[in-house]
């Protein structure tokens, strides 16, 4: 009993010397840089290899020497750096620690079986890697696994030391000790390295900030159009945002743009230079050079020396690329790759917009992109910020949300179509409606009573009225209330109605609400009114009614008898 108290002691004691060693570690840019990488190349495994397996060596010879074996924290090491690295990562630190522990003592009792054992140990870490990287509570599954691993070393050594009765007589001393120091080691150790992965989310909620704010400041340039002179604009402000050095746009045989350094030979109006650049076009993938070799610039002077590259997509078709540059090798990092995705796919969505704004205006959509206009940005922005705070707590509704509201933007890119089923614009209202849910809870509650869903209608019809509704009439009361939307089939016409029981509004100005005055009411009920007016008649136009304290209902009809192009679409 003594010994074996006096085992732990000494463990607890080489423990400490592990934690130090991790903390040490995640301190350092270098290691930081490998353990966040989702993607790790053959050299940061076999760099991380090392890293775990020296660590594994340190243990092997601060060991507690006992009964002709060594008592020691080396299993730590190997099961981690297989859980951050990956299975190669588990079996080459196991590789490392276990060939040196046989090595120094090539004649001994255990060697052999523990050098076996800490290449199994990394095994059982790499295995784990699949289920436990960037998984909540990392510390108390490393405790499991590292649990398990300690149990594959005592059954090693029974397996392959002998004399067998040696071994066991070894394994009854040494197992609950260094299962248990062990283990508990690995938690200490991944919550030291949790400390990483912690870091990097903020750094990435930062970064999404700036996201935000540069979106706000650039999209209402990129509504001017996908040209030189606007990206132009817009690089700037991505420049001075970030402090990226360069900042470039390209269409798909040319440089539109480009800020900051190697702005003398990348130059507005060549030719693409560099051979990544053509590889992001051709391939729709973004691309990541981490040297300037892999950039592809041929000009001598160049000082960039990494960069992200993504496409600008429009339908699945490129329309080109947006490049930020740093000067450093591999300077581009995590974050940086996230921000120019994010950004990419706000201007890929913006370009589109804006190329379906040309398009209504080809069509004489002239009230159809007035409605579009007054999408307000902010509805993007604050379902981003509700969605990033479900993300850690709330996975899984996270996930709906995200799908909810890319619904209702692809949908907002349909605007462009005469007419859409009442179906579809039912579904458009209800993405809309789970993300407000999720920002506002109880306050809003929505009860659907449809019976009739064939007809078709022009787009964007029930979802500003249930905003407004949202808006105006809930929102501004206190504890919120119930949106009903109802559709019924009543002779040759449907007939939709949008009830809330919020604060609703005036007699006086309930009468002034069709007035053409869109800086004071708005312009979606006249766009939406003056729309239906025009695709079925002077008699279908909105039919609101409204009383102080007790709600507001909405009405509109649709006639089952459709234009020929309505039927057709």
């Amino acid at each position: 009993m003594d010994n074996i108290l006096r085992l732990y002691v000494s463990l607890i004691n080489n423990l400490g010397l592990g934690i130090i060693l991790a903390l040490i570690l995640s301190k350092t840019r270098f290691f930081k840089n490998l353990i966040i990488n989702y993607r790790i190349q053959p050299i940061e495994k076999i760099l991380l290899s090392c890293i775990f397996g020296s660590l594994g060596i340190i243990a092997t010879y601060t060991g507690v020497p006992i009964n002709g074996a060594l008592a020691n924290f080396r299993a730590i090491g190997v099961v981690v750096g297989g859980i951050l690295g990956g299975f190669w990562v588990g079996v080459g630190a196991g590789v490392i620690a276990g060939l040196h522990r046989w090595a120094i003592d090539i004649d001994g009792f255990t060697a052999l079986a523990c050098g076996i054992a800490t290449v199994l140990e990394g095994m059982v870490g790499g295995m784990a890697s699949k289920y436990l990287k960037n998984a909540a509570h990392m510390w108390y599954k490393a405790f499991l696994v590292t649990l398990l691993s300690q149990a594959v070393q005592m059954l090693t050594i029974l397996i392959v030391a002998r004399p067998f009765e040696a071994a066991l007589e070894l394994v009854k001393i040494i197992a609950l000790p260094m299962m248990t120091i062990n283990s508990i080691g690995s938690a200490l150790f991944m919550l030291t390295i949790e400390g990483i992965f912690n870091e990097r989310q903020r750094i990435g909620a930062n970064y999404a900030q700036l996201a935000l704010h540069i979106a706000n400041k650039t999209l209402p340039i990129m509504r001017k159009g996908f040209n030189g002179t606007t990206l132009e604009k817009v690089a700037k402000i991505i420049l001075k945002m970030t402090g990226v050095a360069a900042v470039s746009f390209t269409d798909k045989e040319q440089i539109l743009a480009h800020v900051g350094s190697g702005s003398d030979h990348h130059i507005p109006g060549t030719h693409i230079l560099t051979k990544l650049t053509r590889k992001a076009l051709e391939t729709k993938k973004h691309q990541i050079a981490s040297s300037r070799n892999a950039i592809g610039c041929g000009h001598i002077a160049c000082s960039l020396n990494s960069a992200i590259i993504v496409p600008l997509t429009v339908k699945d078709n490129v329309m080109g690329t947006m490049k930020l540059y740093s000067e450093e090798t591999k300077g581009i990092n995590y974050v940086d790759i996230q921000l120019a995705q994010g950004l990419a796919h706000m201007f890929s969505t913006q370009i589109e917009l804006s190329i379906g704004d040309e398009q209504a205006r080809l069509l004489e959509k002239a009230e159809l992109k007035a409605l579009q206009a007054q999408i307000n940005p902010h509805f993007l922005f604050n379902a981003i910020s509700t969605i990033s705070s479900y993300c850690r707590t709330k996975p899984e509704q996270a996930r709906n949300l995200l799908i909810h509201l890319g619904d209702y933007f692809r949908k907002n890119l349909n605007v462009i179509k005469d007419y859409v089923s009442l179906h579809d614009e039912i579904e458009h209202v209800k993405s809309y409606v789970a993300v407000e849910q999720a920002r506002f809870g109880d306050r809003i509650t929505i009860q659907y009573d449809i019976t009739h869903m064939k007809c078709k209608i022009p787009p964007l019809t029930v979802q500003p009225l249930v905003e407004n509704a949202i808006k105006h009439g809930l929102l501004a009361k206190p504890g919120g209330g119930i949106i009903k939307i109802s559709a019924s089939c009543n002779k040759n016409e449907v007939k939709v109605i949008v009830e809330d029981n919020g604060v609703g509004m005036s007699e006086e100005k309930c009468k002034n609400l069709f007035k053409d005055e869109p800086m004071k009411n708005g312009i979606a009920l006249i766009n939406i009114n003056n729309r239906l007016k025009n695709a079925y008649g002077e008699a279908y136009g909105l039919e609101i009614k409204s009383a102080l304290g007790e709600g507001t209902k909405v009405y509109l009809r649709i006639p089952l008898i459709e234009k020929r192009e309505a039927l057709s679409s």
